[in-house]
C-alpha cells in the first residue's frame, strides 16, 4: 500500500501506540518529544553494510520495555548520519533511516535515527518531523488514538507478515566461477549484499565466550547466512571454518557434519545402507590379500574402481576384466590410495541423473551423457545434459538422500538400474551451470527463497539463562 496522508490531523498525547509496518514492528509505545527534530528508535546490534553508494543499516529491536529475549531484526538503506544532541547534553553520531509510521489505519513517512534507548522508559520518541501537519499535540493525555497490545507478537500472523528485509550473506569460495557469479547476482537482485569469503584466508578465535571468524586481518561481520562452496581438495579446513559459523549462531545452508560425510565416499555408502537407500554393490578392503575377495563381493567384471577422494570424475576407472581390476586394484594400493570397488550397471548406458534438492524438494534435474567412449557423464569431462523427467521413485529416493546426510542443498546422482534408481553420489556443493543451463529454471533464486524463508521469521525469541 502507497503512503497516505491523514485528511485531518490527528490528536496525539504525550504517549501514544503507533507501528512501524516496514520494519516489523506492529506495536510499539511512543513518547512525543516537540523539542526534538527527530524521531528516534531504541536499536541495537546496529551494522552497515552493502555497496558504499547504497550504503544499508541493519540493527535488532526489543519493542517490549522488559523483554530482551523478544527481538525484530531489521534493515533499512542509510538516508543520512547526523550528530544529535541527547537531553543530558551528550553527542551521538546516528544513523538516520526512512519508513512509514502507522496510526489508526494511517501512515506517512517518518525520519528515525537510531541509538540505544535501553535506559529509557519509552523505545521510540516521536520528534517534530514526524508530527508536522500530521499531529495535534494534547500535552496533557497520553493515548488518544486506539491502544495496540503486545500480543500481536506472540501471532502466527506475525510471523507471516513480517516484512522482507535486506540479508547480508557471505559464500564461502575460492573460485570465480559461474555457481560463484550466479550467487552474486541474484542476491544482490533481491537487494541482498553477497559478500565471496576466500576460506583459505579465514582463521578463527576459539574461546567459549566470544569465538570469531576472522579475514585478512579483520574480524568478520554478522551475516545472516552461510552459502559454503568448499573444495574438496580443503574439505577438512573449510569444515572447520564452517563449524566456527556453526558456533556462532549463522544460518549455513549446509551444515559441517552432512559436507564432511558427502566427501567420504566409504562413509557416504555407509550412510545411505543405514537409510536403505538403493546403490551400486559396493565393497572395501586395507588388506592386499584380500583382493579376490573384495571383487568377490562386488560381483563379476566389469567393475568401478573408485578412488574415495575423487571428483568430476577423476580417480574413477572402469576395468573390464576381472584381470584388469586386479591391476588397477593392485596400481591404487601401491599409491597408498584408499578406494572403492563397485558393480558396474550396465543398463545405464553411460547415463545417469542428477536431482538438485533444495530444501526438501526435488527443484530440477537433468540427465547427463558421457562423451563419446567415455562411461563418466560427468559435465567438466565433456558429456552433455538435457532436461529429464524423473518418476516418483527417483523423487522419493532423492530426497531420502538428501535427508540422510541433512543436506539443504545437495546433487543427488543416480543410475537407471533394473531393480530401480540407485545412487552414485551426493554432492554437497553441486554447480548450478549445467542444470540452470538445461533445465531453464532460476535454480539460485529457489535457493534464495529457501535461505529467506530460514532467517527471515520474525520475532525471534531467545532462550533465558537460568
Amino acid at each position: 500500500m502507497s503512503p497516505s496522508e491523514p485528511v485531518e490531523p490527528l490528536q496525539f498525547g504525550w504517549e501514544e501506540w503507533v507501528g512501524l509496518p516496514d520494519l516489523g514492528v506492529p506495536a510499539i509505545r511512543a513518547k512525543v518529544d516537540t523539542g526534538a527534530r527527530t524521531s528516534a528508535l531504541h536499536a541495537f546490534d546496529i551494522e552497515t553494510f552493502g555497496p558504499v553508494a547504497k550504503p544499508k543499516v541493519r540493527f535488532t529491536v526489543h519493542p517490549i520495555p522488559g523483554r530482551d529475549d523478544l527481538i525484530i531484526p531489521c534493515s533499512a538503506p542509510i538516508i543520512d548520519r547526523r550528530d544529535v544532541t541527547s537531553s543530558n547534553g551528550e553527542k551521538e553520531s546516528r544513523f538516520v533511516i526512512q519508513t512509514n509510521l502507522s496510526v489508526n489505519g494511517d501512515h506517512w513517512p517518518i525520519e528515525i535515527t537510531l541509538t540505544n534507548r535501553a535506559g529509557m522508559n519509552s523505545r521510540m520518541l516521536l520528534g517534530r518531523q514526524a508530527l508536522k501537519d500530521h499531529i495535534s499535540i494534547v500535552a496533557t493525555d497520553r493515548f488518544l488514538q486506539p491502544e495496540l497490545s503486545y500480543d500481536v507478537y506472540h501471532t502466527a500472523k506475525m510471523r507471516q507478515s513480517a516484512p522482507d528485509r535486506a540479508l547480508r550473506i557471505a559464500v564461502l569460495s575460492r573460485e570465480d566461477n559461474y555457481s560463484t557469479r550466479r550467487l552474486v547476482e541474484e542476491g544482490e537482485k533481491r537487494g541482498h549484499t553477497v559478500e565471496v569469503i576466500n576460506t583459505t584466508r579465514c582463521y578463527m578465535a576459539i574461546n567459549a565466550m566470544a569465538p570469531e571468524v576472522h579475514y585478512d586481518g579483520k574480524r568478520l561481520p554478522r551475516f545472516d547466512a552461510v552459502i559454503p562452496r568448499i573444495g574438496a581438495s580443503i574439505t577438512p579446513y573449510g569444515a572447520a571454518i564452517l563449524r566456527q559459523f556453526e558456533t556462532i549462531g549463522t544460518w549455513c545452508v549446509n551444515g559441517s557434519t552432512g559436507i564432511v560425510a558427502s566427501r567420504d565416499k566409504l562413509h557416504a555408502h555407509q550412510i545411505m545402507a543405514r537409510a536403505k537407500i538403493g546403490m551400486p554393490n559396493t565393497a572395501f578392503a586395507a588388506s592386499p590379500r584380500d583382493t579376490g575377495n573384495i571383487i568377490g563381493l562386488v560381483g563379476t567384471a566389469p567393475l568401478i574402481v573408485k578412488l574415495l577422494e575423487s571428483t568430476q570424475g577423476k580417480g574413477v576407472v572402469l576395468a573390464e576384466t576381472r584381470k584388469a581390476a586386479e591391476s588397477v586394484i593392485d596400481a591404487f594400493r601401491g599409491l597408498k590410495a584408499n578406494f572403492l570397488v563397485q558393480d558396474f550397471v550396465k543398463e545405464a548406458a553411460g547415463e545417469d541423473i542428477r536431482c538438485l534438492v533444495i530444501g526438501g524438494k526435488v527443484v530440477a534435474s537433468m540427465k547427463r551423457t558421457g562423451a563419446e567412449g567415455d562411461f563418466r557423464s560427468n559435465l567438466h569431462r565433456g558429456g552433455s545434459a538435457k532436461s529429464v523427467r524423473i518418476t516418483k521413485e527417483e523423487r522419493d529416493t532423492a530426497l531420502r538422500a538428501a535427508k540422510a546426510f541433512d543436506l539443504n542443498m545437495a546433487g543427488v546422482d543416480l543410475l537407471r538400474a533394473e531393480k530401480g534408481p540407485k545412487v552414485l553420489e551426493v554432492n554437497s556443493s553441486p554447480g548450478f551451470e549445467g542444470i540452470e543451463g538445461s533445465t531453464g529454471k532460476n535454480i539460485v533464486g529457489t535457493l534464495y527463497e529457501m535461505i529467506e524463508t530460514r532467517v527471515r521469521p520474525a520475532p525471534i525469541r531467545r532462550r533465558k539463562v537460568k
